[in-house]
């Protein structure tokens, strides 16, 4: 038995209705799919800590996501492990016809365009003329909006360089800060302006990281860990200074955090 055949027998046995794990045989494709998201933003945050023992962890915990719901799959008779495999084998010889078959090399940005097209095709929206044809609504918002920008430039919809979005950005905040202070309005009303004016924000905020070639998942990674690392700091020194973080004024709690930003500055 490989190990592969092994991690698919265990998965069987977990989800066996009389002997397996009572939280494995209830799951469905819905309550597993959240968990299937969440391992691969960790082998991402793995890739970007640089530590492999734990990509190669994090990757054991994706795999086993997939094998998770093709074992659902059997187990509805839909499909099987191995048809996933047939899939996606078939799908990388099927779209590298440069490697794999006789047609002529291209270049990075050429492949990328015949791979959307002929992805296009396959979905069978080939006839939808938009160049933002075929962009999944099941990805992450911020991760579709990368995309939409990116076929929207593709065509020459596209700022010249990162510091007009600067100043559009400005203006979204300006427009936010006025409906913030706008009087005499019912909450409702407030909120759906609010959304659509903070969407605006985030989107372009978006595109100001495409722009200036940062990746959006990872600026935001690094900043949840910043602030992480600088919060626990306050909680620490306000502890050894003889009181909870949250008995502190917001003034004391400011200045913690000035102090946290000096002595984590490296990080």
């Amino acid at each position: 038995m490989s190990r592969m055949d092994e991690l698919l027998a265990i998965m069987a046995r977990l989800r066996d209705p009389e002997h397996g794990c009572p939280w494995d045989t209830l799951q469905s494709f819905s309550t597993i799919a959240p968990y299937t998201i969440e391992e691969a933003y960790e082998v991402a945050d793995a890739i970007d800590r640089e530590n492999w023992n734990d990509l190669r962890e994090e990757l054991g915990d994706l795999l086993l996501q997939v094998v998770f719901h093709a074992r659902m799959a059997e187990e509805q008779g839909s499909f099987v492990f191995d048809d996933v495999v047939a899939a996606i084998c078939d799908k990388m010889l099927r779209r590298h016809p440069h490697v794999f078959g006789d047609e002529e090399r291209r270049n990075a940005e050429e492949q990328t365009k015949r791979w959307e097209a002929q992805k296009r095709q396959e979905k069978g929206i080939a006839d939808d003329a938009s160049v933002l044809a075929g962009i999944s609504h099941g990805m992450p918002e911020w991760q579709r909006a990368v995309k939409l920008q990116k076929r929207a430039a593709s065509v020459g919809f596209e700022w010249p360089d990162a510091r007009p979005i600067l100043d559009k950005l400005q203006e979204e905040i300006e427009e936010v800060r006025v409906e913030l202070d706008r009087p005499g309005q019912n909450h409702a009303d407030r909120q759906a302006r609010l959304l659509d004016e903070i969407g605006d924000v985030l989107f372009v905020a978006v595109n100001l990281a495409r722009t200036s070639g940062v990746d959006v998942s990872a600026a935001l990674r690094h900043a949840n860990r910043k602030f992480e690392d600088r919060f626990r700091w306050m909680e620490l020194q306000a502890n050894a200074r003889g009181s909870a973080l949250s008995e502190q004024t917001l003034e004391s709690q400011e200045r913690l955090w000035s102090e946290a930003k000096r002595a984590l500055s490296d990080r």
